[in-house]
């Protein structure tokens, strides 16, 4: 095929869209359905009407085929255990006698059952439910969402591509279910799961489908020969079969690497690559394989997952290149769009210089539907857009938004020595011992309490003028005060005053350094009804003027317990903002550090004995690929050891991480030299106790023993079997007594009896250590 002819078949798709809604509709309806408001019916209603008005959006955007089942109550890889039959042991009975409160049930657990593990989605703050398989797991089909989804948009009249997380990846991020030995492979299931994603595909042709695209995100990470050869045969098999869809394989999130010339050979008729950022070097692969000859190549070449806008002429000459390698070339976004908020045009508070350079879910579909265009009948065609997008990018380049100068020279005057405590951990310990006078297993929690509607309703009536300055601020004088009243009472040995103040533990910070830009309405799903709004961090950091102290100070003012100051680290500042590409990551970390800096400076000047600084997106902002890590991980610790280096040897230094794998990352928790470190364990019964004890972790660690994510309440005997197995990996004197994350999201009658029962278990393993002891 020729390179005109085939730029004439070039169309514009994506492969998922926000499912949230411009009001977040999802997330009322849901959280209504929960509470017992809101009907199935209703529920089911609001998400049809959610699903056909991004059908719509797209379509008027531009795009030509739309992506279906894409959509998620809750989460698209628990979507996948249920299409496969995949449905833990202890959660069935709750599925067979209702299939929604079954599915909310794996996602949430129940009093009497735990839900499935949750970590995160690769490098993303999207979390997913884990699968839990074992040697005796039986799939099943059940494509009753997928094919009802995707008739839904053929009864509008559209040409739609069903989505499914393909079979290596959901094998690939499975774990061993509970009472599976922990050195059981998933992958090994992978003959008994084909036959029924066959059966799928088979359904889905029988109900229309021309095209299915299957997610396998797990190729863009390092695999094993054996895992490519599982690979190759899963293709050979699917893409074998006689009755099925033509089957699109997608992959995003980096470069393919040894997989790409897997996916090419099998006979599946089109890929899906990344082309943003690093994965740029799948171009030149693909070229070196011989590209795909008589299929299909979706490309992606608008960033998926950051909200600038695109380069057009770049795009262009990538798009270009890509002509000869495909039988078919079709422009996309590089991976869902599901990672950024849904329109730009909502921001009416944004400066409007930088809003012209902003580019979200809306947007970038139509900037895929321009690409498209512009390829397939010629720049000619596009003449007004690409003239207004070097308008917009060059004043992007030039705009002094961007630069602080004296921000640049602070940065390139920093030292090793600044980021380095003036004693060792061995010595620092005996110091912060004498001063804290803990006791065994220390109980503390993360930092946040239950944000109240009261709270929320105090934030509203102060944007609203309908209560001043001084009104607010007692209203969170008040709430402090509640909160350091139950925890003293409690029991609580290290108190927090509970971030009242406090929407978002990112949004708060940025809304107080310069080159931070705050949203409205830029919310973006992190787990199923949890939605965040990432600010957009547009130009050089500094800190004013102290951002935390004063509340702080409040708190330990009503105590005589040590109150923690809580703070955001660099490394989770940039992660869960939509950061800048206009510079190395690793400057832009050292400005944030330095700022933080000064923050950890005020606290310790103001009498903070326990300062935390939370760095839970460290292992989520991971490269893929291992021969990227070892750069990162370099900048990321040393940001965190330049946040807090300067501080005294009897001042405590926190640090927290949750939902995550962190097994691979155990000697970079290491490297950030903090005293303390909490970490997430109560869904994965103290896998990272185990993991620091094998790599043998010096410090204290808080391995969590109360999931937050869940409402049910753990007892204090559950509490204390837990504690019981950190103690089998991390020796008393270094082991703390905490949840695994914060507790804004859960009310206060689970809060105040989960952490009673976490405080009596601490004292129930203190008193059976002293009675061991005598």
């Amino acid at each position: 095929m020729t390179a005109q002819s085939a730029a004439a078949a070039a169309g514009a798709t994506v492969y998922g869209y926000p499912r949230q809604g411009p009001s977040r509709e999802l997330k009322k309806a849901v959280e209504g359905y929960w509470k017992g408001r809101v009907g199935a019916d209703a529920l089911r209603g609001t998400a049809g009407e959610l699903r056909r008005s991004n059908w719509q959006r797209l379509i008027d955007a531009g795009i030509h085929e739309v992506p279906s089942g894409d959509f998620s109550y809750y989460d698209h890889v628990l979507d996948t255990s249920v299409m496969v039959g995949a449905v833990p042991e202890r959660h069935r009975a709750a599925v067979a006698a209702d299939a929604l409160d079954g599915y909310f049930a794996m996602a949430r657990g129940t009093q009497e059952v735990a839900p499935l593990e949750m970590t995160k989605w690769f490098d993303t703050n999207y979390h997913y439910l884990v699968p839990e398989l074992g040697p005796d797991t039986v799939f099943s089909a059940d494509p009753a969402k997928q094919v009802a989804e995707f008739r839904e948009a053929l009864a509008l009249g559209l040409t739609a591509r069903p989505v499914l997380v393909g079979p290596l990846t959901y094998l690939l991020l499975a774990k061993p279910a509970p009472g599976v030995a922990a050195d059981f492979e998933p992958l090994t299931l992978l003959d008994r799961l084909l036959p029924v994603y066959a059966e799928i595909l088979a359904d889905l042709r029988a109900a229309g489908a021309d095209w299915v695209q299957l997610d396998e995100p797990s190729l863009v990470q390092d695999r094993t020969p054996a895992e490519l050869n599982a690979a190759a045969r899963a293709y050979r098999e699917l893409g074998g079969a006689t009755d099925r869809p033509k089957l699109l394989v997608a992959s995003y999130f980096g470069r393919l690497g040894d997989a790409l010339p897997v996916l090419a050979k099998a006979p599946v008729d089109g890929l899906a690559l990344d082309l943003t950022g690093s994965a740029a070097a799948n171009l030149d692969a693909l070229a070196a394989v011989g590209g795909l000859p008589g299929k299909r190549l979706v490309a992606g070449v608008v960033d998926g997952r950051n909200i600038w806008i695109n380069d057009y002429e770049k795009s262009l000459a990538t798009l270009g290149t890509l002509l000869g390698l495909a039988d078919r070339v079709d422009v996309s976004a590089s991976c869902s769009l599901l990672h950024v908020p849904l329109d730009a045009t909502a921001e009416r508070d944004i400066d409007p210089e930088i809003t012209r350079w902003l580019a979200f879910a809306r947007q970038k579909t139509e900037e895929i539907a321009v690409l498209a265009r512009g390829l397939g009948q010629g720049t000619d065609s596009i003449t007004a857009e690409l003239i207004t997008n070097r308008a917009a990018l060059a004043s992007r380049a030039g705009s002094a938004l961007t630069r602080d100068p004296a921000v640049r020279a602070r940065t390139a005057a920093v030292t090793d020595a600044d980021g380095r405590r003036s004693q060792p951990y061995t010595e620092r310990t005996t110091a912060q011992r004498a001063r804290l006078g803990l006791p065994p297993l220390p109980t503390t929690t993360i930092g946040s309490f239950p944000q109240t509607a009261e709270l929320r309703t105090a934030r509203a009536d102060l944007r609203g003028g309908r209560i001043d300055t001084a009104g607010y601020e007692e209203r969170i004088k008040e709430e402090i005060r509640e909160v350091l009243s139950f925890q003293e009472k409690a029991g609580l040995d290290v108190l927090v005053h509970g971030e009242p103040e406090r929407s978002d533990m990112v949004q708060y910070f940025a809304e107080r350094l310069t080159g931070y830009v705050a949203t409205s309405h830029g919310w973006v799903q992190s787990y199923g009804t949890r939605y965040v709004r990432p600010p957009v961090l547009a130009g050089d950091i500094s800190r004013p003027e102290p951002m935390t102290v004063r509340w702080t100070s409040y708190a330990q003012s009503l105590t005589g317990r040590p109150v923690k100051g809580m703070l955001t680290g660099p490394v989770t500042m940039l992660a869960w903002s939509f950061v800048r590409d206009d510079q190395p990551l690793a400057d832009t970390a050292r400005q944030v550090a330095l700022a933080l800096r000064d923050e950890v400076d005020d606290l310790e000047a103001a009498g903070t004995s326990v300062i935390q600084v939370d760095e839970p997106a460290l292992r989520e902002t991971l490269p893929p690929r291992s021969a990227d890590r070892t750069g990162y991980l370099a900048w990321a610790t040393e940001s965190f050891r330049l946040t807090t280096g300067g501080v005294r040897p009897d001042t405590q230094i926190h640090t927290h991480m949750c939902y995550a794998e962190f097994g691979d990352i155990v000697q970079a928790i290491d490297d950030l030299d903090a005293d303390v470190i909490s970490l997430e364990a109560a869904r994965s019964h103290m896998q990272v106790a185990r993991e620091l004890a094998a790599h043998g972790y010096p410090r204290e660690a808080g391995p969590g023993v109360y999931d937050i994510h869940s409402p049910r309440v753990p007892s204090a005997e559950e509490a204390t079997a837990l504690l019981r197995k950190g103690l089998e990996a991390i020796p008393a004197e270094r082991l703390w007594v905490n949840p695994d994350c914060g507790l804004k999201t859960r009310g206060w009658p689970e809060t105040r009896a989960s952490l009673e029962n976490m405080v009596a278990a601490a004292r129930e393993i203190r008193a059976s250590l002293a009675t061991d002891g005598s």
